[in-house]
């Protein structure tokens, strides 16, 4: 075990793809390719950056000496200068070049929109396969009657498919979001120390059309399709919070789903996958605790408490550049990129394995139907030419004391019992079979189901079949 704090997010929760994404070698070999195309550009558009200096670079772009940059850091108190000395080391030729006319914010805020871009693609990928296990659960499902709740109030019965729609629906909503920030992602470009170009209009000798030139051909090497059109020294902050407001989106999504499922798994109608050897309590064997719905709701709300934070970041950025944001990121994007992996991951994970048992639906639906049916039996007995309001007050009258029978005295209910006895209902059990038969209850529940699949969820799915995660194992 080591001595030292490992970040949970890492040791126990988040994926390896998402993990890299942040590591010191995505960033630091993103900072020497971003190098690379502010070299290589320059030589494009004229300055004297020789073939021989460019090839040296492009040969150490992963050969990283990370104890000579923190020799460095440690002695100028500056990640960028270290790493640039770093770089030269090992490219001499291309020492002269490397970071010419550019900021440190050039490597530093254009890698985060790339490390963002390229998790928000994993997130992606990751949504839409709990999207697609979740269309295939709520199909499965679609005309499995469950009784449903407001207030957590026994109410109408709908279907365990259109419960899932709820949940799928969110997802969705999700999705469009993050599909519209991620086409909306600009590289910060290089325009400088306050964002005005004047360093490298002064590198192409007054030249006022290279230095947008300079930015459209780094922006293209680097795979993006434009550069921000306005910026100080940094990309403006509420970029990231955009794009936590989406993991957050996410974490609210994710969480409801996981209270509503623990709250089937209070009721036995579901159960969470749980394997052969695992154990649900240290003191109470027989225990079956919903764990995996109980950390997707304590990752997402770490999620979405990051929102605040990103918000506040990007409210108090002084003027041109202020550096009182630097930490903070260091800290809060990761982390938020890390639980929403994590929490899209254990999402599928449960989706996937989930356990339904609809014999005991069955028996919450029969425990509340007499008293969901009452409208029902109502007027079935003014058709049979009895007084309505009388018959309303009958009602009344057995339901209350059914309910006390249930609540007071532990018994069943036996609501029919004593409206079948009353002869001014006209019931026998035939007819009662008639009048309580589910399907007049769940009213469209399958159809909706139906519908929004197929209309909403299919559709999406089939547009982006190569990019589908089915990933879902979970360590811990």
């Amino acid at each position: 075990m080591s001595d030292i704090y490992e970040n949970p997010l890492c040791a126990r929760y988040a994926s390896k793809e998402m993990q890299f994404l942040f590591s010191p070698d995505f960033k630091f070999s993103t900072w020497r390719r971003l190098w690379i195309a502010l070299a290589e550009s320059e030589q494009e558009l004229g300055l004297p950056i020789s073939d021989q200096q460019l090839a040296q670079m492009r040969e150490h772009i992963t050969d990283i000496d990370y104890e000579l940059a923190a020799e460095y850091e440690r002695k100028l108190r500056h990640d960028v200068m270290a790493h640039i000395r770093t770089y030269g080391e090992a490219c001499p030729l291309a020492k002269p070049v490397i970071h010419l006319g550019a900021t440190s914010c050039y490597v530093g805020d254009n890698t985060d929109i790339i490390q963002m871009r390229k998790a928000l693609e994993l997130i992606k990928g990751r949504l839409l396969g709990l999207i697609s296990n979740l269309a295939d659960f709520a199909e499965k499902w679609k005309d499995t009657p469950v009784l449903s709740y407001t207030h957590f109030q026994a109410a109408q019965p709908s279907t365990l498919g259109k419960r899932a729609c709820i949940w799928l629906q969110d997802f969705m909503l999700d999705y469009e979001r993050l599909i519209f920030e991620l086409g909306k992602l600009r590289l910060l470009g290089c325009k400088g120390t306050t964002g005005t170009s004047a360093s490298f209009l002064e590198l192409f000798g007054g030249d006022k059309v290279k230095p947008g030139e300079l930015e459209k051909k780094i922006a293209e090497k680097m795979g993006f399709d434009a550069c921000m059109p306005i910026s100080g020294q940094t990309y403006t902050r509420k970029v990231d919070s955009f794009i936590i407001n989406i993991l957050a989106g996410i974490g609210q999504s994710a969480s409801k789903m996981a209270t509503d499922l623990r709250l089937m798994a209070h009721m036995k109608e579901l159960d969470e996958p749980f394997e052969s050897e695992q154990v649900g309590s240290s003191a109470m064997a027989y225990k079956r605790n919903p764990m995996r719905c109980e950390r997707i709701v304590s990752l997402s709300r770490h999620i979405e408490s990051l929102c605040m934070n990103t918000a506040a970041t990007s409210s108090n950025q002084w003027l041109e550049r202020t550096l009182d944001d630097s930490a903070n990121r260091r800290i809060s994007i990761p982390e938020a990129f890390l639980a929403a992996d994590a929490v899209l991951l254990l999402c599928i994970n449960v989706i996937k394995g989930a356990m339904v048992y609809p014999k005991a639906m069955e028996r919450h639906l029969r425990d509340e139907l007499p008293f969901i049916a009452t409208e029902n039996i109502l007027m079935h007995g003014v058709s049979q030419g009895g007084d309505r309001q009388e018959l309303h007050e009958l009602i009344r009258q057995y339901s209350q004391q059914a309910a006390l029978r249930v609540k007071a005295e532990g018994e069943d209910n036996d609501l029919l019992d004593r409206l079948k006895a009353d002869e001014r209902f006209g019931l026998n059990d035939e007819i009662l079979d008639e009048l309580l038969d589910i399907r007049k209850f769940i009213g469209l529940a399958p159809e909706q189901t139906e519908s929004y699949l197929e209309q909403y969820v299919r559709p999406v799915l089939a547009d982006n079949r190569g990019e589908l995660s089915e990933e879902s194992s979970v360590r811990v």
